[in-house]
């Protein structure tokens, strides 16, 4: 309306890529403690945690004023989005509700990666489509962008009576809660990490891999069929168009197990980096 300024919070925590996860939380609603200081702890945990670790990706996390502050930094950086490959949008991650993930508009890997942690968590939750209504996601999705970023909350904004209520406090939010929601994160963090396209080194029939020691590798594991089929299921897909996730899938198998099991193809000889 006058001139004046807009303040945000910006951190990067660089990869070994210029590739980058986007994470945002909203900082205008400071008296809020779901809506939204439990995203913006969040997000200001997983930039502590992430510092010291070798990443494949560069992460930048975006401390904002809800919508005006997306549409700013949008706006100062079109140029640079287009290393974005992943991103979500981080609100209400600390009261007790169930897990809701609400997709991108234009369907991306990180669509898949949630809803595959989500489903292997064990736990109830929800997938929603996008919508143009919401939190940042709606701008980070606006059409002249189109990013690839979702969102994860708990209980979405405006489905909690205490929402924009002063009783949005400290007895709605629990840190365990906001545990589980780290938890799950880092979770969305490794599968994003670890899902590369790999190809069979010996592609021609089913290797022998008796003989080569991998069953008495699996032997001190506690479910040696499941890593058994694991392995058989990295080798028939590992064709160089199947990404681990898609293995994952396919074989309705955890994402922990495939990857445990192409690490072991790739010490034995059996399988090899398409990017190498």
């Amino acid at each position: 309306m006058e001139p004046g300024s807009l303040t945000y919070g910006e951190c990067v925590v660089a990869g070994e890529t210029s590739e980058e996860f986007l994470f945002s939380c909203h900082a205008c609603h400071p008296s809020l403690c779901n809506d939204n200081l439990s995203g913006i702890a969040l997000v200001t945990y997983l930039a502590k945690l992430l510092q010291p670790l070798e990443l494949r990706y560069s992460y930048r996390f975006l401390f904002v004023p809800g919508t005006i502050g997306s549409i700013t930094w949008l706006s100062r950086n079109a140029e640079r989005t287009a290393n974005i490959r992943h991103g979500l949008v981080v609100a209400c991650v600390g009261d007790g509700g169930r897990f809701h993930y609400k997709r991108s508009r234009r369907g991306a890997p990180i669509d898949r990666a949630v809803e595959h942690v989500l489903r292997h968590s064990g736990k109830d939750h929800t997938i929603l489509e996008f919508s143009p209504y919401g939190y940042d996601e709606r701008q980070y999705c606006s059409p002249g962008f189109d990013l690839p970023v979702g969102s994860l909350t708990r209980t979405p904004h405006s489905r909690y009576p205490e929402y924009h209520t002063s009783a949005d406090n400290l007895d709605l939010v629990a840190p365990h809660y906001l545990a589980e929601s780290l938890a799950r994160y880092l979770e969305v963090i490794d599968v994003v990490e670890g899902d590369r396209r790999y190809y069979n080194t010996k592609p021609m029939g089913e290797p022998q891999l008796g003989k080569r020691g991998l069953y008495r590798a699996l032997g001190g594991l506690p479910d040696v069929e499941r890593a058994r089929m694991a392995l058989l299921w990295v080798l028939n897909l590992s064709d160089g168009a199947h990404s681990l996730l898609d293995i994952a899938t396919r074989a309705d198998l955890d994402f922990w197990t495939i990857h445990e099991a192409a690490m072991l193809l790739i010490d034995h000889g059996l399988l090899a980096d398409t990017s190498v």
